[in-house]
């Protein structure tokens, strides 16, 4: 079995229309050899067929009370459908794997690096960049959440042949990307193990943390990692009220404390008693600290005095297209 969401396949649309409507809208479809089947009560039709469909509602003003979903999502008035259509330029960027990877390091107390985080970088088909706050919002309204999150993921895995023996990569994930990890994480396992690379070098980043409802589903998905040998972490927390919580229930094996509570802490008595409890919760559960976002030398010295174990910023360095050379970052330069 595959993952159906994984693919960037012609998708289906659900159409959830008022009984009063369905004789003339199942009319329409038959005088255009529209495809379309019935579905417990919805009706299954192509992409060709709901645009067509929006026009016409609308300019009958009809369209109240419609409404559309792809896969999984959730319902929408069928006139945010044009929202769809003209987001279908992300379906060649993620067919043509117009990606490549970029590298931030993260070091230690002492400047070695431990590792990297891979971050996605795109282009359209004209090598225009397009930046991952454009693409994955249009993703998500086009239904290629799924799909996208996997080709940055595998993406990710294979370049950590790129990095030193030593070092770890840390690649992101969206957990609600994942709707069965046996199969949704299948090809990035097989990928990682095909490079013959220790599993634990891998770290796999759960992004949004403070947007996690589901956290039994994203139970299961650690659980996969963690059997088959990856290493995972925790992203962005402190930002919402219950993150902090959330690494007594999941005790994962690194947790990234929140930019928003790294940058200028070290003259900000509220932002220090959260990164207190921060590194209080993670001593208790033996978490790798880790502080992202460090642009200030003297932000760097108060989290290291209290015991903060990575850090990563644009102080040590910016992403790019490649892993530095040397195994270290040297600080007394600042």
């Amino acid at each position: 079995m595959t993952c159906p969401s994984c693919s960037v396949s012609k998708q289906r649309v659900t159409l959830e229309i008022p009984d009063q409507l369905k004789v003339m809208i199942l009319d329409h479809f038959d005088q255009r050899e529209y495809p379309y089947t019935f579905v417990n009560n919805h009706i299954l039709t192509t992409e060709q067929a709901t645009s067509d469909l929006t026009d016409f509602l609308e300019a009958m003003t009809l369209s109240e009370n419609v409404y559309y979903k792809i896969q999984n999502q959730e319902w929408l008035p069928i006139l945010e459908f044009k929202h769809y259509t003209t987001s279908s330029w992300v379906d060649k960027i993620i067919r043509e794997q117009y990606i490549s990877m970029h590298f931030q390091p993260i070091i230690t107390p002492s400047g070695h690096i431990f590792g990297y985080e891979m971050l996605a970088r795109f282009k359209d088909e004209n090598g225009d960049t397009v930046y991952p706050n454009v693409l994955f919002p249009a993703a998500k309204i086009r239904g290629r959440t799924f799909a996208l999150d996997r080709l940055c993921r595998i993406q990710g895995v294979r370049q950590i042949t790129r990095l030193h023996s030593d070092q770890k990569a840390f690649i992101n994930f969206i957990p609600t990307a994942i709707y069965n990890p046996e199969y949704c994480l299948k090809t990035t396992t097989a990928v990682a193990k095909q490079l013959e690379i220790k599993s634990d070098r891998f770290v796999f980043e759960v992004v949004e943390t403070e947007k996690i409802d589901d956290t039994d589903h994203l139970k299961s998905i650690l659980l996969y990692y963690q059997t088959n040998g990856f290493s995972y972490a925790l992203d962005d927390v402190g930002a919402g009220y219950n993150t902090i919580d959330l690494l007594s229930d999941l005790k994962p094996p690194y947790v990234k404390l929140d930019m928003q509570f790294v940058q200028g802490v070290h003259s900000s008595e509220e932002k220090q008693a959260v990164v207190k409890e921060f590194l209080k919760k993670a001593n208790e559960y033996g978490a790798i600290t880790l502080a992202e976002g460090i642009e200030d030398i003297q932000d760097f010295i108060w989290l290291k005095s209290k015991g903060c174990q990575l850090f990563q910023g644009y102080l040590f360095g910016k992403p790019k297209p490649d892993p530095l050379s040397e195994l270290s970052i040297d600080l007394t330069r600042y």
